[in-house]
């Protein structure tokens, strides 16, 4: 499995000029380059040294040069490669990336590719610590008709252009064809291979709406695409509900019927069997029309347990799975969730947009929510709401109780502990250990997971890849000989402190180092999943020696998949393990803290997330200890 659910972006700068449309940068951005074979050659067997014996790592370079070679396999899929990138419209990368990292993935895509994240409470609108179960409260009603408004503007200045492009710092243009993705797209469960359903510019009238697991066409545009006021919107999804509450009090078993949305959190081969036999009716394939065009998903999550809110825990298991995939259809590219109690998080589906760029729009809206509002006027003509109808055959109802039972065994067996370290943060580590943050957190994680396992392990780290056109991502293997270097000798006591902190700054140095080649296309793994991508016989992949080699999938079962999430004030994210036996950890370097989470595969002999937490706890304490002490010493 090739996907990781988020990003590191290098600092962006958004410029609000309002002459500069969302997408004038696109013709200044280069495309992405395919790198020299023996480059990624070298690269690869630098990433495997702290990985290797002597031995191993003897066997990887011979398979290396016999790949590399002149009567090797790796020249012939290079030129393969390159002639994929000749006849690509915008990157070779960009359609074997989206097939062989999400579409062709026959997993459950609801815990293993979807993200989800926390988000701040709004100051304004206190929580709810009574709600009801079973009924939304007005809370509830309110903070999402808000929100939805505000997304609802993002897309108005996306479809508009109006949307202000992004540039790293030093004014490089960053590509913005990801925000194209971000409404009216759908995961569609296909067979084999599933597919991605999206209209740009994004002119569906209508947003889906999850509530007591059912869907809800609410029209937020009316006839003549005016948008609806925050008043219209508030209306809209009272009545809504008020609609969903009085059909499920009619008929009460209704309310034990199969739900087409759970087969969202399916195996994707169940769940494309089940829409091949749901769309053999008219009806419904109406409906899925309806809710593959919808703009984004909303749901008013009202069957909550009072800890559910309280406990972070909890909340996290309500954003990430809910239930077993209760009152969510995973395959929207956004849902924003609300509960009763006023709570707010997301969960996103990643086949097309990274999440750093959906994050952008969602700590937008959150910093809108917030303060007096001026409403619009209110639109004409706009439609009710209408609960969206389909006829379920007992074939298709018996795979919904097969993917309720799996999608429930699934996120049983996941763990996701948010945590924190509040003695410092990045504005500690830049003035007084003179690092970069981000290579502070990978160089401690590394020596933390060296502390608690005795050994080093393969670790992704997700860069972007945005300065390039329709770029995605790159790995950053952040396991290095320096990181190794540093972790051995941490806990040394012999070792003078300043070995260890010249040790330290190696290794900070190198990952640096990494970080700036992945970003400008020089990375490891794209490029050899792009050689992979063309393979055309079992023959030839028995000759492809560098992959047949063991240290190959060694190197990518990643005992640690990461990702960086800064800035994690209102916004922190998290998602599961890539890897059986491996940790999955996203971080925020906050200006005076530092947020995590670990996540973890329960049924896994190897892993234990909490005192995994605690020892990256205790790497990162003693780290601020020794560089406090050596700078207080210098």
């Amino acid at each position: 499995m090739l996907r990781l659910l988020s990003t590191r972006s290098p600092a962006v700068v958004r410029r609000p000029s309002r002459s500069l449309s969302t997408f004038a940068n696109q013709d200044r951005l280069p495309r992405l380059p395919v790198p020299e074979l023996n480059d990624t050659a070298g690269r690869y067997l630098r990433s495997l040294q702290p990985l290797l014996g002597s031995a191993e790592y003897a066997q990887a370079e011979k398979a290396v040069s016999s790949f590399v070679g002149n009567d090797g396999l790796g020249p012939v899929l290079q030129r393969r490669l390159q002639e994929v990138d000749r006849s690509a419209a915008n990157s070779w990368l960009e359609d074997i990336w989206l097939n062989k990292a999400y579409l062709e993935w026959r997993g459950p895509s609801y815990i293993n590719v979807n993200w989800f994240a926390t988000i701040a409470d709004n100051p304004d609108m206190p929580l709810v610590t009574d709600a009801p179960r079973g009924r939304p409260t007005s809370v509830q009603i309110m903070r999402a008709a808000r929100l939805v408004v505000h997304l609802l503007e993002a897309n108005d200045a996306v479809n508009s252009q109006t949307l202000p492009p992004e540039t790293q710092r030093g004014g490089t243009p960053m590509c913005m064809n990801q925000f194209k993705w971000q409404f009216g797209t759908t995961r569609v469960a296909r067979p084999g291979r599933d597919e991605v359903v999206n209209q740009y510019p994004s002119t569906a009238k209508h947003i889906l709406l999850m509530y007591r697991n059912q869907t809800v066409e609410v029209p937020v545009y009316g006839a003549d695409g005016g948008r609806a006021s925050l008043a219209q919107i508030t209306s809209q999804l009272a009545q809504a509900t008020k609609r969903v509450d009085s059909a499920l009090d009619k008929d009460r078993n209704q309310q034990q019927h199969p739900s087409v949305a759970n087969l969202t959190a399916g195996h994707r081969d169940d769940w494309a069997k089940a829409r091949q036999l749901l769309e053999l009716d008219a009806a419904n394939r109406a409906s899925l029309a309806t809710v593959d065009s919808a703009l984004f998903g909303v749901c008013l999550d009202v069957d909550v347990d009072p800890q559910d809110t309280s406990d972070i825990q909890r909340t996290v298991g309500v954003l990430n799975h809910s239930d077993a995939g209760s009152n969510r259809w995973f395959d929207k590219s956004v849902q924003l969730i609300v509960m009763n109690s006023g709570r707010f998080g997301v969960n996103c589906e990643h086949t097309p947009v990274d999440a750093l760029t959906t994050g952008r729009l969602l700590m937008e809206i959150s910093e809108k929510e917030r303060g007096p509002f001026k409403d619009s006027a209110p639109c004409a003509q706009l439609a009710e709401p209408v609960p969206i109808q389909w006829n379920v055959t007992p074939d298709v109802a018996r795979i919904i109780d097969k993917v309720r039972g799996d999608a429930g065994a699934l996120a049983r067996n996941l763990r996701i502990l948010q945590c924190g370290a509040d003695q410092y943060g990045a504005h500690w580590i830049k003035t007084h250990a003179g690092a970069s943050p981000d290579a502070y957190f990978q160089v401690a994680l590394q020596a933390a997971y060296f502390r608690h396992y005795g050994k080093p392990t393969p670790t992704y780290e997700s860069s972007s890849l945005r300065r390039f056109l329709h770029g995605r991502t790159e790995t950053i293997r952040s396991c290095t000989v320096e990181s190794l270097e540093f972790a051995r000798i941490l806990d040394d006591s012999s070792a003078s402190l300043q070995k260890k902190i010249a040790l330290f700054q190696r290794a900070v140095a190198a990952h640096v180092e990494l970080s700036a080649a992945a970003a400008a296309g020089r990375g490891v793994d794209r490029h050899l999943l792009g050689l992979r991508a063309q393979l055309r016989s079992e023959e030839e992949a028995a000759r492809a020696s560098l992959f047949q080699d063991p240290a190959y999938a060694q190197s990518m079962t990643f005992g640690l998949s990461t990702s960086n999430v800064t800035p994690g004030e209102r916004f922190r994210g998290g998602f599961a393990p890539v890897t059986a036996d491996g940790y999955g950890v996203s971080y925020a370097m906050d200006k005076n803290d530092i947020k995590f989470s670990v996540s973890e595969w329960l049924d896994s002999p190897v892993t234990d997330a909490p005192a995994f937490r605690d020892t990256i706890r205790s790497t990162l304490a003693d780290l601020h200890h020794a560089a406090s002490k050596h700078a207080g010493s210098t």
